[in-house]
């Protein structure tokens, strides 16, 4: 190990298992930096059942620090924001341990190189030692809750907007004193730049990708579905509000639609920790599994894959595993933008109620359609989201030299 580089990784969740759209991300990051650094890792475990997963970390870290994480208790200490005048995320991700073993990892190992995952963690970047610093912020959370603010009464549109704007002066800092600043897809990195223009030319994209030969088509699942009518499929984290959100606002204004033309669809919504307003969608058609052990049966045996986000922000991994499936997506045109997919012949990008119906009803009457536009999705997996060619341009900001 001895000739690879020490490198600090921050990450406000544990990267493994991969389960989630941001641990997808932050994983993969991680087994790359890997290759060519040896690898101090400090992460929160916020799930009690991920603190089986930190043993498993060692085959990519020489040494990883991972503090429990108690959300509730989380939230609540992050009220202190209120007082400091500062974005409540930073008090949330705040310990005295961490910041200790930062300052102690650099000064005994030599690290000056760093890589922090996701904006509140770069408030661990400021140790004098270090030579290179990259935050990824992967979306622009301070627009995220500025979004959320216009969606909400009072007092949490004051409390989200409140937040949009103490987290957008944390993030401008931040990328100021960082050598790059990485979003996921060209929008979300146009629309920092355009809010902290003093940093534009240290913004750069990296886009996300998706593991192909695990997600594929050529893997043999029995059907978890009962017989029955078409199913639909939504996957992913359900106690994040986007996705929350999401399939709250299809089941009850979008999926009434399309059983006038088919009244026994089914609509499935796989993915952990479903919240309450999930739960309570059960019944009628509608599916919540909770918890599953692998997501590709699921995705190989669905129909249509349905991703009717009107929150989230950059490029879903969810879209690009249903895609590398080869099965076909209508996604709404908030997380398609970036997508590099031809809607209507790799995937179907919906602009609202109405045409999102529509192309979930014309994918429905049509078999050859699904089966061709599948095939097509695979393609353009294999052609434009390979997590290597992307992941490419960390070591290149790291070593821009070499």
């Amino acid at each position: 190990m001895t000739d690879r580089t020490p490198l600090l990784y921050l990450v406000h969740r544990i990267p493994f298992p991969p389960n989630k759209g941001d641990k997808v991300r932050s994983f993969n990051i991680l087994r790359q930096l890997a290759r060519r650094h040896r690898i101090f890792l400090g992460t929160f475990v916020d799930q009690p059942e991920d603190l089986q997963h930190v043993a498993r970390l060692a085959e990519w870290c020489e040494e990883v620090h991972a503090i429990p994480l108690s959300p509730r208790l989380g939230r609540v200490g992050s009220l202190r924001g209120i007082l400091t005048g500062e974005a409540l995320s930073l008090p949330y991700y705040r310990n005295g341990g961490l910041r200790s073993w930062v300052n102690t990892v650099i000064s005994r190992h030599g690290i000056r190189q760093a890589v922090a995952f996701s904006g509140p963690m770069a408030q661990y970047l400021d140790h004098p030692a270090l030579q290179r610093r990259i935050v990824d912020f992967c979306d622009m959370d301070s627009a995220k809750w500025s979004q959320y603010a216009g969606d909400c009464r009072w007092p949490m549109s004051w409390l989200y907007r409140r937040e949009g704007t103490y987290l957008l002066e944390f993030e401008r800092t931040a990328a100021a004193l960082s050598d790059a600043s990485l979003f996921v897809t060209e929008a979300e990195a146009s629309l920092f730049r355009g809010a902290a223009p003093e940093v534009q030319e240290r913004v750069a994209v990296m886009q996300n990708g998706v593991d192909a030969d695990f997600f594929s088509p050529e893997h043999a699942f029995d059907t978890p579905y009962p017989a029955g009518g078409p199913v639909l499929l939504f996957t992913g984290a359900m106690d994040y509000w986007p996705n929350v959100d999401a399939v709250c606002w299809f089941v009850s204004d979008l999926l009434p639609k399309i059983k006038l033309r088919y009244p026994g669809v089914r609509f499935w919504i796989v993915g952990m920790n479903p919240a309450p307003a999930v739960q309570a969608l059960a019944g009628e058609g509608v599916v919540v599994t909770g918890t599953v052990p692998d997501v590709r049966p699921y995705l190989a045996h669905a129909d249509v894959v349905v991703a009717p986000l009107r929150i989230a922000r950059g490029i879903q991994n969810k879209v690009l595993e249903a895609m590398a499936m080869a099965r076909p997506v209508v996604v709404s045109s908030a997380p398609a933008t970036g997508l590099a997919a031809v809607s209507g012949t790799e995937c179907e990008i919906a602009h609202g109620d109405e045409e999102f119906v529509s192309r979930i009803l014309t994918l429905l009457d049509d078999v050859v359609l699904r089966r061709n536009m599948g095939a097509a999705a695979r393609g353009r997996v294999l052609a434009s989201y390979s997590w290597g060619a992307h992941l490419g341009l960390l070591e290149r900001l790291l070593h821009p030299t070499v």
